[in-house]
């Protein structure tokens, strides 16, 4: 990466348990988790991550955000002797700060691979496209404590795969690989392990050439209408298509298809 992140924010001034880098060339934020080698996540770090997403939404050089971790393994986890000092109020939030990637205007991509456990998995249902290494194996193993997962893991879960097999994996704390996951809608896509870096790599040069203001538009709009009726999500569909269609970028795209060219968006 080009350069490293420097944040104004006192509670960013040392990042808990993971860095932030940016590369201004490919329009690109990593948030690498970086305490191998399981990449257990503090609770501190829970607060830290959120405030990142919310930066990083306002920073005009980002147009992707990407997850990624440090080693082998995505994480194992959060930190469990942290649950025990958390105050209730504390532990009621868990869920909004490891909600960030989906509030997040931009594309979030994550990288998993080894273990994606607990909050690991949790912030990786988050985000809008996870990239799996064949090594990687999603988990929910919070009944293992005598808890249920307390961060929006067995709600988002149940959206993707549906009741039973939700169960199967929380009630059972079952480990779901990589192939599985794809299988069932967890996973975007299973790549070699080794080709996890070019994967992500590649989605992000992908997801680059769209019209911000239409991948903006896209993302929100399905995120709001998930719990929509049929009829109501049409009508928003229409409403933001109509919007969409006085943009700059929607001018630009009909003009680059009618010259045969590539189209150069702006995102306004």
């Amino acid at each position: 990466m080009s350069s490293a992140y420097s944040f104004a924010d006192a509670r960013l001034a040392k990042l808990d348990g993971f860095q932030v880098e940016i590369d201004e060339a490919h329009e690109r934020a990593d948030i690498i988790l970086n305490r191998p080698p399981y990449n257990v996540v503090s609770m501190p770090q829970r607060d830290q991550l959120r405030l990142v997403f919310e930066t990083l939404d306002e920073d005009a050089r980002v147009r992707i955000i990407v997850v990624r971790s440090v080693g082998e393994h995505f994480s194992s986890g959060g930190n469990i002797g942290g649950f025990m000092e958390a105050t209730p109020e504390k532990v009621s939030k868990l869920a909004w700060n490891i909600a960030s990637p989906t509030r997040c205007s931009k594309p979030v991509i994550v990288a998993n691979r080894g273990y994606c456990f607990g909050v690991g998995f949790e912030l990786s249902l988050a985000c809008d496209f996870r990239l799996a290494s064949e090594t990687c194996f999603y988990a929910l193993p919070e009944q293992r404590l005598g808890q249920i997962p307390g961060s929006g893991g067995s709600a988002r879960l149940q959206k993707i795969v549906g009741i039973t097999r939700t169960k199967d994996i929380v009630m059972r704390s079952k480990r779901i690989p990589a192939k599985q996951a794809l299988d069932w809608g967890i996973a975007t896509d299973c790549v070699a392990d080794a080709q996890l870096e070019a994967a992500t790599d590649a989605l992000v040069e992908e997801l680059r050439a769209f019209s911000p203001i239409a991948q903006r538009t896209a993302k929100k709009l399905l995120n709001d209408t998930e719990d929509a009726t049929l009829s109501v999500a049409i009508e928003l569909e229409g409403h933001c298509y109509s919007r969409l269609r006085q943009s700059d970028d929607f001018r630009e795209g009909v003009e680059a298809f009618h010259a045969k060219r590539k189209a150069k968006f702006r995102g306004s």
